[in-house]
C-alpha cells in the first residue's frame, strides 16, 4: 500500500510543489490539500510547506493557523498523525501551539539564503528515523524570520526531553541553542527552518541529504500499515 502524504497549500505557499516532488522521490504519494477545507482525505501524514502564507502581513503563520484545515490537523496530530512543518510551516505550527517556541526576525535583520551544515540530534521521530543521531547533513536555508526563540523553562524541557531535532553547526540567524528544528513531546510533529525538499538529489541543490526526512516517514508509515 502506498503511503499518502498530504501537502497543505495556503495563500502564499511557495514550496508546496517541491514538497510534493520530494514525497514522490521518497516513493510516497503526495496528496494536495487546500487550506480552506475541513478534510485531510485520509492521508497518512501531512506536510506544511514553506512560503509566505497570507503574505506574512500580520506575523509569520499567525493568520494561517486559523485556516479551517488546521482544526482538522490539530485533532489528527493529537491522535498521533505525523506532521512536518518546513520554514513557514514551522512558523504555523508554533503559532497553532502544536510546537513550542516561536520564530523571530533573524539576527541582523537580514534574509538568509544559503546551504548549511546541520547535525541530527533526534533520530527517533517518524521524519528522522532514517538518519543516525549525530549525523551531519547539508540542507538549504532561506528565511528572514527563522531565529528560534523560547523561554528558559521551555528550552530546558526541550533539551532534557530530546526534543531538539536538528541543530545548526554554524548559527546563521541567532537561533537560541543553535536550534534548527524541534518536535513535540509525543515526537510525531516536527518543525524545521531549513528546506529538506530542496536537497533530494545530486542534480539540484547541495545533494540528497534532505531526502531522508521524507523517506523516513514513508518507511515508518509502511511499517505501521503492515
Amino acid at each position: 500500500m502506498t503511503t499518502r502524504i498530504g501537502v497543505i497549500t495556503f495563500p502564499g505557499s511557495l514550496d508546496d510543489g517541491e514538497a510534493q516532488r520530494a514525497v514522490r522521490r521518497a516513493a510516497g504519494e503526495p496528496v494536495a490539500l487546500w487550506h480552506d477545507e475541513h478534510d485531510l482525505r485520509g492521508v497518512d501524514a501531512v506536510i506544511l510547506p514553506g512560503g509566505f502564507s497570507y503574505g506574512d502581513y500580520l506575523r509569520c503563520g499567525a493568520i494561517a493557523r486559523f485556516s479551517p484545515v488546521m482544526a482538522e490537523l490539530a485533532t489528527a496530530a493529537g491522535a498521533g498523525l505525523p506532521v512536518l512543518g518546513i520554514c513557514n510551516g514551522f512558523q504555523i505550527l508554533c503559532e497553532a501551539h502544536l510546537l513550542p517556541g516561536a520564530l523571530t526576525r533573524n539576527a541582523g535583520l537580514h534574509f538568509v539564503s544559503r546551504d548549511l551544515r546541520l547535525r541530527v540530534e533526534n533520530a527517533a521521530t517518524p521524519w528522522t528515523r532514517g538518519y543516525t543521531a549525530g549525523q551531519e547533513i547539508t540542507i538549504p536555508l532561506k528565511s528572514g524570520e527563522g531565529a528560534y526563540a523560547a523561554g528558559d523553562g521551555t528550552l530546558a524541557a526541550l533539551e532534557a526531553g530530546g526534543q531538539v531535532v536538528v541543530r545548526y553547526l554554524a548559527n546563521p540567524n541567532g537561533s537560541v541553542n543553535d536550534i534548527a528544528g524541534v518536535t513535540n513531546e509525543a515526537g510525531n510533529v516536527v518543525g524545521l527552518m531549513p528546506h529538506p525538499e530542496y536537497a533530494t538529489d545530486e542534480l539540484t541543490g547541495p545533494g540528497p541529504d534532505g531526502l531522508g526526512f521524507f523517506a523516513s516517514a514513508v518507511a515508518a508509515l509502511a511499517e505501521v500499515a503492515r
